[in-house]
């Protein structure tokens, strides 16, 4: 999406919908990119519902109160809907392994000096973790796995790779925790089976001690169908991308709220 094009088209797509009296007005612009908070730090936006005022092919505007827009990329919205539909959108949002958006309040248990247990709920702004479900492993280089695919970033730099991991719908996992003595023989590891448009099947990334790299492998009804040697830790985002990412997340999902005519708009690759 054009922004420059979108800047200079607003002032006809709200023509007739900003009340006489009010001079400004605003928008937010969806288009695949992280949006920015004031504070300077991406965060997800929450699902709104709004009616739309104009449906171009440079852009689905919303209008939302009297005096503020959001302006949709009509390539990446679920449902293409007509002026004056109303409708309930529901721009991407970072989610965890459970389900849930990944800004969500963290509850955590504590214990006083005599040991009563309480509960802390917190939330660290800019933070919006996808822990793996993974217990604390024994093993250092499971560890150093582990946190680097929950705090390094995906290349689309809004990410971390566990996100990524999310949206290409990881379940199933398994690792391998081996003891010091054992980490040649059984080398680290951690699997999971995805499902995209890319590839469907399990993924195996696993620590390589002797030359210090990491390997991911694809495997497919049990068959070992490709498999990825030398791979650094900051190169992991990179090649699970372009293994099982098929941007699919990017996607705006837009539903009707009332019986206006829509035209459905086929999935495909972002």
């Amino acid at each position: 999406m054009d922004r420059n094009l979108i800047k200079t088209l607003m002032p006809s797509f709200v023509a007739g919908h900003v009340p006489r009296n009010v001079r400004t007005y605003k928008y937010r612009v969806f288009d695949g990119l992280p949006q920015p908070s004031a504070l300077g730090f991406a965060f997800d936006p929450n699902p709104f519902e709004g009616k739309v005022v104009a449906a171009t092919d440079d852009a689905i505007v919303v209008k939302l109160k009297p005096s503020e827009f959001a302006v949709l990329d009509p390539k990446l919205v679920t449902t293409v809907p007509t002026e004056g539909t109303k409708v309930r959108v529901e721009p991407y949002a970072r989610r965890r392994f459970d389900g849930l958006r990944a800004d969500t309040l963290e509850v955590i248990t504590e214990k006083t000096a005599d040991g009563t247990p309480y509960t802390i709920t917190r939330h660290i702004l800019g933070s919006a973790p996808a822990k793996l479900p993974i217990p604390e492993p024994q093993c250092m280089e499971l560890g150093q796995l582990i946190q680097q695919m929950e705090e390094m970033p995906a290349p689309d730099g809004f990410r971390r790779i566990t996100h990524m991991l999310v949206d290409a719908g990881a379940k199933d996992f398994s690792w391998v925790d081996p003891v010091p003595s054992k980490i040649l023989e059984t080398p680290p590891a951690i699997s999971f089976t995805v499902s995209t448009a890319k590839f469907e099947g399990r993924v195996t990334v696993l620590y390589d001690r002797a030359s210090d790299v990491y390997a991911v492998e694809l495997h497919r009804d049990g068959e070992l169908v490709d498999r990825h040697d030398e791979v650094y830790f900051d190169m992991l985002g990179e090649v699970l991308e372009r293994l099982i990412d098929d941007g699919r997340w990017r996607r705006i999902g837009v539903s009707v709220l009332d019986k206006k005519t829509t035209r459905q708009r086929q999935a495909v690759s972002v």
